[in-house]
Formats: structure tokens, sequence, C-alpha cells
């Protein structure tokens, strides 16, 4: 019983990462008219999504990547403030780590849209 119980709470918590995840990359989407803005938000996504894949790996499941969102905001705050040359990224911190987790779930051992 406690296993099942277990299990659900688990496929819940990657449910809402992953209805986060989708909304930050519908939101980065949005701002693809503003050019500017949407080539800076890019570069913020390649940050992220770059030190993800070396804190992650390259074989991880979608528990294991919700995991690592539970606690990426530190790190991405960290990472953002030492190379990104943007002014204003932390308004963005919040959108381009969601759209860096949508996509990097692609390779998630039980991926499925």
């Amino acid at each position: 019983m406690a296993r099942s119980l277990l299990h659900t709470q688990s496929v819940s918590a990657v449910a809402v990462a992953r209805h986060e995840w989708e909304d930050g990359t519908r939101r980065l989407e949005a701002a693809r008219d503003d050019v500017r803005r949407y080539h800076e938000l890019l570069e913020l996504l390649g940050l992220i999504h770059d030190e993800l894949r070396k804190r992650v790996g390259g074989t991880y499941t979608l528990a294991e990547l919700v995991a690592a969102y539970d606690e990426a905001e530190s790190w991405a705050r960290e990472l953002l403030d030492e190379r990104s040359t943007l002014p204003g990224w932390p308004r963005d911190l919040t959108l381009v780590l969601a759209a860096a987790f949508d996509a990097y779930q692609l390779g998630a051992l039980d991926y499925a849209p």
C-alpha cells in the first residue's frame, strides 16, 4: 500500500512539473515576436541547458529530472549571475529554467508525450 502511495505521489509530482515546464516553453515562444528579447531568452536557456546536462547527465528518468528541478533555482541563479552578460536576467529565471527542463525531458528514459 505504501509503495502505491509513493508511486502516485511521484506521478503527481512529474505531472505538475511537466505542466510548469510546458508553460515555460509557451511563454518563451510567446516572446518570439520581440526578436531581441527572444534571443536574450535563448542565450539564458542555453546556459541553463548546458549546466543541466552536466548535473543530470545523459541517462535519467522524469522523476530524477523533477528532483533536479526542485533544486535548480539556486544553482541556476548562481550560474546566470556568473555567466550571463544580460542585465535583468533575474526576471526571466523561472521562464528559462522551466523551458530548459521542458526541452531536457525529451531525453528521459521514460518520456512519453
